[in-house]
C-alpha cells in the first residue's frame, strides 16, 4: 500500500459517515453494498476495503444488482459532464462511427433481451473489444449474464475504491 493510498484509506475510515457513504454512492449506486462496506469501516488496509467490497458483491440480491447497474450509463455514450463514465469509456471515444452505431444497436437489443444496461469493466478495454463481449454476452441465460454482471460490477467497484482511497484529500 503506498503512502498516498494508506492516508486516503485513512481520511475514509475517518469521514463522517454521510460522507462516507457519498463517495462509495459514487463507485457503485447500491445501496446495500455502500452501507455493507461503511458498516464494516475502519478497514486496516485497501486489500480489506477490496475484500469487504468482494462480499458485498456476493450478496446482493437482484434488485441490488439492478440498483447499482442503474448508476451506469450504456458503453459509448457516458454521461454528460460524467468524467468517470467517461474515463472508464476512453476505448469509446476514438471510435469510428460505424462502430459507436453498432454499439448503440447492440446496446438496444441487449435491453431488450435482458432488462438493463449492458455492463463491463471497460477499463482497459478498446472499443471493438467491449463490441465483441457484448456480441457473445447477449446469447446467454439471464441467470448467466446476472453472475457475469456481478463479477464486472465487482472489477468497476475495484477500480473506483482504489481511485477513492488515492486520494488524499
Amino acid at each position: 500500500m503506498t503512502s498516498t493510498s494508506a492516508s486516503g484509506l485513512a481520511r475514509f475510515n475517518a469521514s463522517e459517515e454521510s460522507a462516507a457513504l457519498a463517495e462509495l454512492h459514487e463507485a457503485c449506486a447500491s445501496t446495500a453494498w455502500a452501507r455493507h462496506l461503511l458498516a464494516a469501516r475502519p478497514y486496516a488496509t485497501t486489500e480489506d476495503l477490496y475484500a469487504a467490497s468482494d462480499a458485498a458483491m456476493a450478496e446482493l440480491t437482484a434488485d441490488d444488482l439492478a440498483e447499482a447497474m442503474a448508476g451506469h450509463p450504456p458503453i459509448g455514450r457516458p454521461k454528460p459532464g460524467d468524467p468517470t463514465s467517461s474515463r472508464e469509456q476512453a476505448g469509446m471515444a476514438g471510435a469510428s462511427e460505424e462502430l459507436k452505431a453498432e454499439m448503440l444497436d447492440l446496446n438496444l437489443a441487449y435491453q431488450d433481451t435482458f432488462g438493463h444496461v449492458f455492463l463491463i469493466c471497460a477499463t482497459g478495454r478498446t472499443g471493438e473489444q467491449m463490441r465483441d463481449a457484448l456480441k457473445e454476452r447477449i446469447g446467454n441465460s439471464p441467470e448467466q449474464e446476472r453472475e457475469i454482471v456481478r463479477a464486472e460490477l465487482g472489477k468497476i467497484n475495484r477500480i473506483r475504491l482504489s481511485r477513492l482511497v488515492e486520494q488524499d484529500a
